[in-house]
């Protein structure tokens, strides 16, 4: 449906100026108007008679808020899934938890159940690794709360509690079902396409989602955006699985595009052996411990170069995608292993490593990891890597890209890297004459930092005597990178807590273009000492897609060649460098 429609109850909400399409942001190769209008739904439960998954979930969250504990278990478990379940909700100190001061419970419901692995162990569950535990993950839904219980299940008893405000774990494939269900039968999906889909034509319908204007923002209800494809568009309809209901509906460009290329052996033994346990890589003066983890990427931990301990751990947290600064709604993509996983985008390949050439020299190694949609490079579907790369000098950057295609033309991608230092030290900012030390944990954005004369815009001092310097992409990494804009934040590391160095939950919101993307949560209030501590890094970079001919930017295509469809990448890679200090 290609009708152009004033909405003026959606201008005042979302605060347009003028009815009907708006000019694209960059040109395109289709007539379709590159924006209309975002429709807001009433705000209706459906009727219960048109929706029988959705009947049966209301009926199974109202038997749930009598039962004790008042929580919406997970079924169709396996022995020992069914065990941490049972041990998780009956652990006499979480019963609080459940329900309100005055009694009155939560709506709460088991998400997910999986094995605690390597890359999860804290020093809070070393003893995980001698006995059998599960992460047992519980939403609720009143607060936008996660409870990550972790259970010893060979001594059936609950080891440690997180509390992970504002975070929402990955859905259960029966909110996945229900929330197609909802989408497939709404009034306004069917006018928008000018017919009726089926549930199993939408796409990303696990993927959590935000839209402004809506309760959906900032993450304040669960909401997923299930997709779907028509032509050179893609309709999001938007469905609060909170409210149980849809939000709204709205068109994306996406643009022309061959069928799939990629092949589907995703849960082969190649990718899944790098899953249950780490591999140990000792190479060319460097040394570290790599694993694919359920929705964190690829992890490496005890990072050393030249037998010098360097860092705890790296990974990629989150992909935030935001695909209207107007609107303000996208997704909040999670990468990992193909299962006990919920990631939307998944590992097809196993690790990779190749060589790093500069002036066809080969200078260092670097260790790559792919995540592919099934159907990338289709619209609504995406492919993003992961790079860690490792120089003989001793520099390293661990570098991230989007190559897109995504489910718009006019995406900002924000992808969230955690970095842990592995010995105490300090960290300094470059203020335009001398190394500012920041005392107190703190973050900095791109428009306020300076850049030393060697290109460096922070320095690591580490108690070990070791120093290094932190460049940000500013697009001076010859791999076409056009700058990454970056937030840097640091913070206190706080093992006992556990603020990330096991596999995350989703953090921040995703359409956020301010500092408030995730890992600002860890900085405290008020803020705290992070001179000679053990510190985290996270650097989040901002990246805006282009489909300009001759201008694509974290951009994919399938083009046609010798009478096949294959795909035409246009990356875009960010991450910051380290570089040791000479004589340090």
């Amino acid at each position: 449906m290609r009708r152009s429609v004033c909405y003026r109850l959606m201008m005042l909400l979302l605060g347009l100026s003028a009815c009907g399409t708006t000019p694209a942001q960059h040109p395109t190769t289709t007539s379709v108007p590159a924006e209309t209008p975002a429709v807001l739904a009433a705000a209706v439960t459906p009727e219960a008679r048109d929706y029988p998954l959705l009947s049966a979930y209301q009926q199974a969250v109202d038997a749930a808020l009598t039962a004790k504990p008042p929580v919406l278990t997970l079924a169709s478990l396996d022995s020992q899934q069914a065990m941490a379940q049972i041990v998780a909700l009956n652990e006499p100190k979480l019963q609080s938890q459940f329900v309100e001061q005055n009694g009155i419970p939560f709506r709460n419901e088991v998400f997910g159940i999986v094995p605690v692995r390597e890359s999860d162990i804290i020093e809070a569950t070393a003893q995980c690794l001698q006995v059998s535990c599960y992460r047992v993950e519980v939403y609720n839904f009143a607060l936008n709360l996660t409870l990550a219980i972790t259970v010893d299940i060979s001594n059936q008893k609950v080891i440690v509690v997180e509390r992970l405000a504002n975070s929402q774990p990955d859905i259960p494939e029966h909110l996945t079902a229900v929330a197609r269900e909802i989408a497939s039968n709404a009034s306004e999906v069917e006018q928008a396409l000018g017919y009726k889909p089926s549930s199993d034509q939408a796409v990303m319908a696990n993927t959590k989602t935000s839209l402004n204007a809506t309760r959906c923002e900032r993450s304040v209800h669960l909401c997923v955006a299930p997709t779907f494809v028509e032509g050179e568009r893609a309709l999001w309809a938007i469905v609060d699985l909170t409210d149980t209901r849809l939000v709204g509906v709205r068109w994306t460009n996406v643009g022309a595009t061959g069928p799939a290329v990629t092949e589907k052996g995703m849960q082969n033994e190649a990718v899944l052996k790098y899953c249950d346990h780490t591999t140990r890589l000792e190479r060319d003066g460097w040394a570290f411990d790599y694993m694919l983890t359920s929705s964190d990427g690829l992890r490496i931990s005890e990072i050393s170069y030249q037998g010098k301990p360097l860092f705890k751990s790296a990974k990629l947290v989150d992909w935030h995608v935001s695909y209207s600064e107007r609107d303000g709604f996208g997704y909040s993509d999670a990468v990992g292993c193909p299962y006990f996983s919920q990631a939307a985008v998944i590992a097809v390949e196993p690790p990779m490593i190749g060589e790093l050439i500069e002036n066809d020299q080969v200078v260092g190694f670097q260790l790559v990891q792919e995540f592919w949609s099934e159907l990338w490079p289709e619209p609504c579907n995406y492919y993003y890597e992961q790079a860690f790369q490792f120089y003989f000098d001793g520099r390293f950057r661990p570098a991230i890209a989007s190559v897109g295609r995504g489910c718009g033309d006019d995406g900002t991608y924000r992808p969230v890297t955690r970095i842990s230092l592995a010995d105490t030290g300090t960290i300094s900012a470059w203020d335009g004459t001398q190394w500012q030390m920041w005392e107190t944990e703190q973050w900095q954005g791109a428009n306020t930092r300076q850049i030393h004369p060697d290109g460096a815009e922070y320095r690591l001092d580490f108690a070990n005597g070791g120093s290094y310097t932190i460049a940000t992409g500013r697009g001076q990494f010859a791999d076409g990178g056009r700058g990454d804009q970056a937030f840097l934040y640091a913070t206190l590391d706080h093992p006992e807590r556990d603020e990330g160095e096991s596999d995350m939950v989703t953090i921040g919101p995703c359409c956020n273009t301010d500092a408030n993307q995730g890992p600002e949560q860890f900085i405290d209030n008020p803020a705290e000492s992070i001179s000679n501590q053990n510190i985290v890094l996270w650097y989040v970079a901002q990246l805006k897609n282009d489909d300009t001919p001759g201008s694509q930017y974290c951009w994919a295509e399938s083009v046609l060649r010798r009478g096949v469809y294959v795909p035409e990448e246009y990356p875009c890679w960010s991450g910051p460098l380290f570089r040791p200090e000479r004589g340090k």
